[in-house]
């Protein structure tokens, strides 16, 4: 009765709303816009971008959008679908194995601090690749881990290699080297003492590879090796270069952590007070105990190894989600119980970090108000032409961000009384409510700010006989919401023809007011248009 509650609640928080804005540019948008290609082009061996080979990401995220988008058409609730349900399985397997490892309360307080945390939950919600490659690695470890306390430790190491090769397959290699350095450290850790044997990581290594085959192998045996020498060169440079700008400090990782997984992640300093400062003495079940294990390792090994890599994109640490949440979980089912004590610095850092998210909430609407008290103040072009948009603000809407920072104080209280279930279950519902406001209220709003006037742009090209081209800029929001079809031309992925040559239908460009200055002169182009930072402009004739 309770895996169909959680599920029903699941459905009721990641569902709904999934098609109220526009997918966003790079992520969103390059996933889905792969997924409407293989329906195009009735190729679904073969990831595809701009109907050219893209060898970036395995396919089976992309298959499970395709199919979405064939159940629901090509839009953006078709596009996030797969990512709610996967985040009703989420929520379903945390409930159970915390269920399994100590008790449906912990199973319970584990699905609520996920779902009840800004980032864990608002991925659900998304159309990236993440939600369903974190799953799948998680398994891979869950079933590692049950190796040594399962009757059937075969069945679970074939569970974990299947499970590794789903992760291969949605998002590549680096799932392989993530539970390498798992197993690796949780080695070193136990001092080479470990009940997974070599027929196990055989096992494991067997079904990883048979599972990944069913693509891998398919595409190597029809189209050569090409494809995975480029995908693993892709893969080295992602983690030694800046890629595409999205470079930041070694912490970056670790601030995104502390707030984006709020209020999660305040729980996660209470496991590093000593032992003389908590109440509970006993010790441990042998499982629980071996799993927190496998959850420190895993979150650390994920967390340095994306503070290492060169580039630094905000879902490259979200696998720590799991382990933290777990970790977070299991200090608040102590906390609830009695057998633990929030310190004073605990309770501060709760404040500090909810009354900051709840500042900017209230600052958002302030912001959208007084934006021409801003601009004068912003050295950017563009960004000046983004809040140019017409987006309209009412003083009224700092009421939401208000109302958190309330709660936020309330739950405190409540935790400084020693009222802690009554705290901890403010505290996260609360969240819970305000990611939902924020995913319908100002999630459009920042988006009309960021993309509108270009994806307005691309709209109004639907369905034409035309080539849209986006200059010195990357976007895959064009092929997406042009419904780009495969150009019988190949000269149309050459854009020096498209400015000069004979071209053969009409032709669209769209750039940035930042990079516009040379196309504004340019003897064959005349502008259409401009809005918001974006500039459009035209071919002046068709040749034939």
């Amino acid at each position: 009765m309770k895996y169909l509650l959680i599920a029903l609640v699941a459905a009721l928080l990641f569902i709904p709303f999934l098609g109220a804005v526009h997918l966003f540019d790079w992520d969103e948008i390059n996933f889905a816009e792969a997924a409407r290609e293989m329906i195009v082009s009735h190729n679904y061996s073969q990831v595809q971008i701009d109907f050219k080979p893209f060898w970036e990401k395995p396919p089976l995220f992309i298959w499970m959008q395709a199919g979405s988008m064939l159940l629901f058409g090509v839009n953006e609730f078709a596009a996030r679908f797969p990512n709610a349900i996967i985040g009703i399985l989420t929520l379903l397997s945390l409930y159970g194995i915390g269920k399994k490892l100590s008790d449906d309360k912990l199973g319970l307080w584990w699905a609520l601090v996920y779902a009840g945390s800004w980032l864990p939950h608002f991925y659900f919600k998304s159309g990236i690749i993440d939600p369903a490659f974190n799953l799948f690695i998680f398994g891979a470890v869950y079933f590692a881990y049950r190796i040594a306390f399962s009757n059937q430790p075969m069945r679970m190491a074939i569970f974990s290699g299947t499970s590794l090769g789903l992760a291969v397959l949605t998002k590549g290699p680096v799932a392989i080297l993530v539970a390498l350095l798992t197993l690796l450290i949780y080695w070193i850790w136990n001092k080479g003492k470990t009940a997974i044997r070599p027929a196990h990581l055989g096992l494991i290594a067997l079904f990883a590879s048979l599972t990944t085959l069913l693509w891998f192998g398919y595409e190597i045996a029809l189209h050569g090796w090409w494809f995975v020498n480029e995908f693993i060169i892709y893969q080295i440079r992602l983690l030694t270069t800046a890629d595409a700008g999205h470079g930041g400090p070694f912490f970056y990782h670790w601030i995104v952590l502390l707030i984006g997984c709020f209020p999660a992640s305040t729980f996660l300093f209470t496991a590093f007070e000593g032992r003389k400062k908590s109440i509970y003495q006993t010790p441990p079940a042998p499982e629980i105990k071996d799993f927190k294990v496998w959850m420190w390792v895993l979150f650390w090994v994920v967390l340095i190894l994306f503070s290492l890599v060169k580039t630094k994109i905000v879902h490259y640490s979200s696998l720590c989600y799991f382990p933290l949440s777990f970790l977070a979980a299991y200090q608040i089912n102590k906390l609830s119980r009695g057998r633990l004590r929030l310190r004073g610095w605990h309770i501060a850092l709760l404040l500090v970090t909810g009354l900051l998210i709840g500042s900017a909430l209230v600052l958002l609407p302030v912001a959208g108000i007084y934006k021409h008290l801003l601009i004068p103040h912003i050295g950017d072009a563009f960004a000046v032409g983004n809040l140019q948009a017409d987006v309209s603000w009412a003083p009224g809407e700092m009421a939401y961000g208000i109302a958190y920072m309330i709660l936020i104080l309330v739950s405190a209280g409540l935790l400084l009384r020693r009222k802690i279930t009554g705290g901890l279950l403010c505290l996260f519902i609360s969240t819970i409510l305000m990611i939902q406001v924020t995913v319908v209220h100002f999630v459009p709003k920042i988006e009309r700010y960021s993309q509108g006037a270009a994806i307005d742009f691309f709209r109004s090209l639907q369905g034409k006989d035309v080539y849209v081209k986006a200059l010195d800029y990357h976007s895959y929001a064009q092929h997406f919401y042009t419904r780009e079809l495969p150009p019988a031309n190949p000269q149309y992925y050459q854009t020096d023809w498209l400015l000069n040559g004979a071209v053969d239908k009409p032709v669209y460009f769209i750039c940035r007011i930042t990079d516009s200055a040379p196309y504004r002169q340019h003897p064959n182009l005349e502008v259409i248009g401009e809005k918001n930072g974006f500039v459009f402009l035209k071919r002046r004739t068709v040749q034939p």
